[in-house]
């Protein structure tokens, strides 16, 4: 198993499973621009973020960002609708929508790294916010452009530490056999 994961493999995997999503569930056509590297340091955004967590001998974190906007377009296309707002059914369209990217993302990743379990979406619309991975990692960034509007996915995934592996195996021990 590599300790490290080739840039490349990881923005194509992000960058087919996105537009596949987006063709295929929404017919909307993503033009992908240049994946970069991006620090764990997270800035202040307004729109809407889904995140989810990754884990099994490699662990991390897979999020889609938009705009209020376009996270309304998309779940119009989704759930052929139209939204006025941002209300429930469209952070719940963009939960599903993240979790079709990253769940196709982890299973043309698991050859190479092993089996990985997804959490379930976490979704967040809001202004002048961070949204951040306690990983410590760089996040692999791939934008997309659609019209005027940009749509950013990213992931964070790094091998299992071993004090990782312990601390998940004693969050689900029974209390008399938790290890301090």
């Amino acid at each position: 198993m590599p300790e490290q994961l080739d840039d490349t493999k990881m923005a194509g995997a992000l960058r087919a499973a996105t537009e596949e999503v987006f063709s295929t569930m929404l017919g909307i056509e993503v033009a992908a621009g240049e994946p970069y590297r991006l620090p764990s340091k997270p800035e202040p955004t307004n729109g809407v973020v889904a995140l989810i967590g990754l884990t099994g001998k490699w662990v991390g974190t897979g999020s889609v960002f938009c705009t209020g906007d376009f996270a309304r377009k998309i779940s119009g296309q989704l759930l052929m609708s139209e939204f006025a707002s941002i209300d429930q059914e469209v952070l719940d369209a963009i939960g599903e929508v993240t979790n079709m990217i990253v769940g196709s993302f982890k299973n043309s990743l698991e050859a190479e790294v092993g089996m990985l379990n997804m959490s379930i979406p976490v979704v967040v619309f809001g202004h002048n916010f961070t949204a951040t991975s306690i990983h410590r990692t760089e996040w692999l960034v791939v934008p997309f452009e659609c019209g005027s509007e940009r749509l950013i996915v990213k992931a964070c995934l790094a091998p299992q530490t071993e004090h990782q592996h312990r601390r998940a195996i004693d969050v689900h021990a029974p209390l008399s056999q938790v290890v301090v």
